[in-house]
């Protein structure tokens, strides 16, 4: 199912304050995670309708995205080192 434009933007603007305020990361900066998140690709393609999830659950779900992006360039470094 394809949600309404506007209120998909309405639901991205939440998720990501949320999101920031979670992590004390600048707006700008949740923003820009966000829009490169494997999240936000399911989110607009209408997958699994995660448009239909939680404010929450989905800064939530960004979270671990964040943690999983930041051990996996942790454990590149070590290797590289």
């Amino acid at each position: 199912m394809e949600a309404n434009k506007t209120i998909l933007q309405m639901k991205y603007a939440r998720i990501v304050a949320l999101f920031a305020q979670k992590c004390g990361m600048p707006l700008e900066d949740a923003l820009d995670f966000f829009y490169r998140s494997d999240l936000y690709r399911l989110i607009s393609n209408g997958v699994a309708d995660m448009h239909c999830r939680s404010d929450e659950y989905l800064a939530d779900e960004l979270l671990l995205e964040l943690a999983e992006k930041s051990e996996s360039s942790k454990s590149q470094q070590s290797s590289l080192q």
